[in-house]
């Protein structure tokens, strides 16, 4: 069975070389292969144009994009950092509070501890919770004879003493705490200044 085609099968040889030959072809045998195949878009043509728009478009797309990006993650960190900061700040106002509340009856175990009142079971609570709160930063300073310092002691008595070359706390009256560097109450202290 033979099959019969609408058009006859063409083969067009658009080498610039005759492969027979070996030499160029002139200009009229390429124009006249021109004429028979179809014209490809000259490089640069109106096709070109559409494409390099589109490439323009697409890049300038992904660069708002990657802009978009950035600007989204470091919003994020920021918003981390920040989160972390505040949850810092809400722990530690909560455990300044609840030191703060209970600086009364520290002064108590103190003071019972200082007289000897403070014996038996009662002595083990207090140093357990004295040793709790001294886990969550809570420390109590302040101690006769060091030198007198208004930022963390606050002078209740005053007088003057040939003894000491500086202000210096004679006697606490009552310790101070601090939380970490947060003052939570200054030592109360009896102070001496030097004679002058």
């Amino acid at each position: 069975m033979s099959e019969e085609f609408a058009e006859p099968t063409v083969v067009r040889d658009n080498r610039r070389i005759d492969p027979e030959t070996g030499q160029v072809r002139s200009q009229g045998e390429d124009l006249a292969a021109d004429a028979e195949t179809p014209a490809a878009p000259a490089a640069g043509g109106p096709d070109d144009g559409a494409a390099d728009a589109e490439l323009e478009a697409a890049n300038t797309l992904a660069a708002s994009r990657l802009d978009e990006l950035q600007r989204l993650n470091a919003e994020y960190v920021n918003y981390k950092k920040r989160v972390d900061r505040d949850r810092d700040v809400a722990k530690n106002a909560a455990v300044a509070g609840v030191a703060e509340a209970l600086l009364p009856v520290l002064d108590d175990l103190h003071l019972s501890r200082e007289h000897g009142d403070l014996t038996g079971p009662f002595s083990a609570i207090a140093d357990k919770l004295e040793a709790t709160l001294h886990r969550f930063g809570l420390e109590r300073y302040g101690q006769d004879g060091e030198p007198f310092d208004p930022a963390v002691h606050e002078a209740l008595m005053h007088s003057h003493s040939d003894e000491y070359e500086v202000a210096t706390c004679t006697k606490v009256l009552q310790p101070g705490y601090k939380l970490g560097e947060r003052i939570l109450r200054p030592a109360r202290v009896a102070v001496a200044d030097p004679q002058g």
